[in-house]
């Protein structure tokens, strides 16, 4: 299953379209404009964890910050009949984009596509960011807990096994489950230096990308 069709299919898209207001067609174009820079943080992260950067093989970075928030439950969080709290969100976010200055420019670019409100694209974002690092962390756990060393590390697993995506010889990710629901051309659309990442053109955009 992809991330679109997951979204569709555990009723998190009529809960954002119920939270923010809009129709369920409006929420699904948000957040099929919003998707691939939330995914492409998942993947720099993951690639961070497999290179011992901050939080591999320990209790920090994005794992033990997803497992304090509460792990799977984030998605049921985002799908109950009670109004979801953005900070859990909020801070899913500034792991993956570093600073709000991104949060921004993912909206406002999404927007752009869109013809969208940026400010509506940005209280879409925390909810997104909230359903899809539950459906990774209970989907894709036991691929993290199956993981052979050197396997692209427990985020990479994590992120593997939930989206369909396939660990490559080195550990690095192919396209995968990524490529269907539209994600893959959104993803060869924005990224302009064709690296697969295209959260790394937007962060170069305000400043914060580092090589």
């Amino acid at each position: 299953m992809n991330v679109t069709d997951m979204l569709r299919q555990t009723g998190a898209l009529d809960s954002i379209s119920r939270e923010l207001g809009i129709n369920q067609q409006q929420a699904q174009t948000g957040a099929s404009a919003l998707l691939p820079a939330l995914l492409g943080g998942f993947r720099k992260q993951a690639q961070m964890e497999s290179s011992g950067g901050p939080g591999a093989g320990g209790s920090g970075g994005l794992l033990g910050l997803l497992g304090s928030l509460g792990g799977g439950n984030l998605l049921n969080t985002v799908t109950s009949q009670q109004p979801t709290p953005r900070e859990p969100g909020n801070e899913i976010l500034g792991q993956l984009f570093g600073s709000k200055d991104v949060s921004r420019t993912v909206a406002g670019q999404a927007a752009q596509q869109t013809g969208m409100d940026p400010s509506l694209l940005k209280k879409m974002l925390p909810l997104l960011a909230m359903a899809v690092s539950g459906y990774l962390a209970s989907r894709g756990g036991a691929a993290q807990q199956s993981a052979a060393p050197g396997a692209g590390g427990a985020l990479g697993q994590m992120l593997g096994g939930a989206t369909g995506q396939r660990s490559g010889p080195s550990g690095g990710q192919s396209s995968g489950g990524l490529g269907s629901g539209g994600l893959g051309s959104l993803l060869s659309g924005l990224d302009t230096d064709r690296d697969g990442n295209p959260l790394d053109d937007i962060m170069r955009m305000v400043g914060q990308f580092r090589r």
